[in-house]
């Protein structure tokens, strides 16, 4: 038939035109893609991830912001001339040492030194100064380090620092001594910029028996106490009516208070305190082992 040739050379160029690809003008024009197919149901494997837009101004502000820190401590007050601090503490006032460790802390030790003799320079003071600093500052807890009262050592030793250990003595000046303790605690406070929160009392020799005297008649509020290289005392009146606080007890193997020592744990244990008696193969006066083992054991009654 004559007119077959045209019919079928129309055929292939409407054929030809079909299959072309899409040169479309409008996102409505355009064919499916993918993701759009996948969204409406179809059953296609994941898409692959396109690069991540660039991040806009705000979101890189925002993420490059890190929260300011606090100083640690607050403030440092003016610098006190002393002969009472050695290097490597910080003078609080003539009267007053103090060391803060590396980070904020909300835990502070008031430690009383044993008898220490007037002077600048006195083996004393240098080693019980010392080992307060250490000890405390790796445990991460703030100290205090009061000075005692001329005329309150033992006999023999009038010119020397000391704490009221007991009877007439501890009547007259403990309330006094406490109340320039919590005048100390917040000037240091004021200083760190935050307030403490657990309060350890602990001392050595003289001190020692000053802080077991303090525990025993209910003379100062705090979460624990230390005695070492020292301590002693009689149940008390007040001691049946006082929360029990744990008590560490440290002493040496070559000092003389070892009796001393176990006797203040009889009583405390006796009042339900909970106790820990520690004798380590040394000799009198402060040790760093005596206050690391107390932090430790301080701690484990503060978690309960």
């Amino acid at each position: 038939m004559k007119g077959a040739a045209p019919v079928r050379w129309i055929t292939r160029f409407v054929t030809a035109i079909a299959v072309l690809p899409c040169a479309c003008n409008s996102a409505a024009d355009a064919p499916r893609s993918k993701r759009a197919l996948a969204h409406d149901g179809a059953a296609l494997g994941p898409a692959a991830p396109g690069p991540a837009p660039p991040p806009t101004a705000s979101v890189t502000a925002a993420t490059s912001a890190q929260p300011e820190q606090a100083p640690w401590p607050r403030a440092r007050p003016p610098r006190v001339e002393t002969d009472w601090c050695i290097d490597g503490v910080d003078a609080l006032d003539e009267e007053t040492c103090y060391a803060l460790p590396d980070a904020p802390t909300r835990a502070l030790l008031i430690y009383l030194h044993g008898i220490v003799p007037p002077g600048k320079d006195s083996q004393q003071k240098t080693n019980f100064e010392t080992v307060v600093a250490r000890a405390s500052r790796r445990a991460g807890v703030a100290a205090l380090m009061p000075r005692g009262k001329v005329g309150l050592a033992p006999k023999g030793y009038a010119s020397w620092w000391g704490w009221p250990t007991g009877g007439p003595a501890y009547e007259k000046h403990a309330a006094a001594f406490v109340a320039t303790f919590a005048e100390k605690r917040r000037k240091l406070e004021e200083i760190a910029g935050v307030p403490f929160s657990r309060v350890y009392v602990a001392g050595s020799s003289s001190g020692a028996f000053f802080a077991a005297a303090l525990a025993l008649r209910g003379g100062i509020d705090a979460d624990g106490f230390g005695a070492m290289s020292g301590g002693g005392g009689q149940a008390t009146p007040e001691l049946a009516k006082l929360d029990p606080r744990p008590f560490y007890i440290g002493f040496g193997s070559h000092d003389s208070v070892g009796r001393s020592a176990r006797g203040l744990a009889g009583v405390l244990r006796g009042a339900g305190w909970p106790v820990r008696v520690a004798e380590h193969p040394v000799g009198h006066g402060a040790k760093e082992i005596y206050l690391d083992e107390a932090f430790a054991f301080w701690r484990e009654h503060d978690a309960r």
